[in-house]
């Protein structure tokens, strides 16, 4: 797919979108299976107990309800997708599936606690929630040394890190930042805040706390830091008082499950949100210049 194609259609979108009232989304979010090789305090997705995978025929016929709706871009997640199998098939051959039906992009969100040297995705996404110890006292021990080691080798061009800040982890913003721009192998960083689901409320971080970490995080991108937010979606998340766009993105869960919103909204924590992608589609329906910017960075 050239990016002449993603450029005449993104703008078509938008004005579908803005100026006809037809709201459809531009980007899938795929949970593929809710199996994962971690355990960690933050999480409300990962299943133990009785993991599901989903089939290659089950994810083909997501991605084509996906792609009916409008959606160009795709992110498969987990539980782990590198851990996902239907017998010889792996996430790799979903991102070749994907982009054989016309999606521009196929992004994999991991915890890179394994190999994915070889992937095909367009772009990886690393959870990372700080540096050595911030990292590991979510994760578990030994889990930063492991996202070390993997994104060492993995040899992935488009590979970025995604922190989600919390009341455990949020003196390590700066040092997560500076990581990240000293490390080769990470084309950026982008922050989120923890959305306190059921069961997770302790790790909200106060909103004071939060407005000074979005001003750090601010600052550290004007100095020019590798920051994927931009700074029109940070400032909305400072207080969470913006008009929500949030069918901008649909998902389908490891149950089957679909939602042409955030989880959070069926939640009720939408104004404790923490997902800064919403931000980022609020700006971007706004005009946003940085916005669009940061956007066609990532996607194109």
């Amino acid at each position: 797919m050239t990016s002449l194609t993603k450029l005449i259609y993104l703008p078509w979108w938008w004005f579908k979108a803005a100026v006809l009232g037809k709201h459809s989304p531009l980007q899938s979010v795929i949970f593929i299976s809710d199996r994962c090789n971690l355990s960690c305090k933050h999480c409300s997705v990962y299943n133990h107990t009785a993991p599901i995978d989903k089939t290659f025929d089950q994810i083909r016929s997501e991605l084509e309800y996906c792609y009916s709706l409008g959606s160009r871009f795709v992110d498969f997640e987990g539980g782990e997708p590198f851990i996902w199998r239907d017998g010889d098939r792996t996430v790799n051959d979903l991102c070749r599936l994907a982009r054989s039906m016309g999606f521009f992009s196929c992004t994999i969100t991991t915890n890179a606690q394994q190999s994915f040297d070889g992937s095909v995705a367009d772009s990886i996404w690393v959870s990372m929630d700080g540096v050595g110890e911030d990292h590991d006292s979510i994760r578990g021990k030994g889990a930063f040394g492991r996202l070390e080691k993997n994104i060492a080798s993995c040899g992935c061009k488009a590979l970025s890190v995604n922190m989600v800040v919390n009341s455990l982890n949020y003196r390590g913003v700066g040092r997560a930042i500076e990581y990240a721009a000293a490390n080769p192998s990470i084309r950026s960083i982008s922050l989120n805040f923890h959305t306190p689901f059921e069961g997770t409320e302790a790790l909200e971080l106060p909103r004071d706390k939060r407005h000074e970490v979005v001003d750090l995080i601010l600052d550290y991108k004007k100095k020019g830091y590798p920051i994927m937010n931009s700074r029109s979606g940070l400032k909305k998340m400072r207080d969470n008082k913006f008009r929500q766009r949030c069918w901008m993105s649909n998902f389908i869960f490891a149950d089957g499950t679909r939602s042409d919103t955030c989880i959070g909204q069926k939640a009720g924590v939408c104004s404790k949100c923490g997902f800064c992608m919403a931000g980022e589609q609020s700006a971007v329906m706004e005009l946003k210049p940085d916005t669009i910017l940061s956007g066609l960075k990532l996607r194109v």
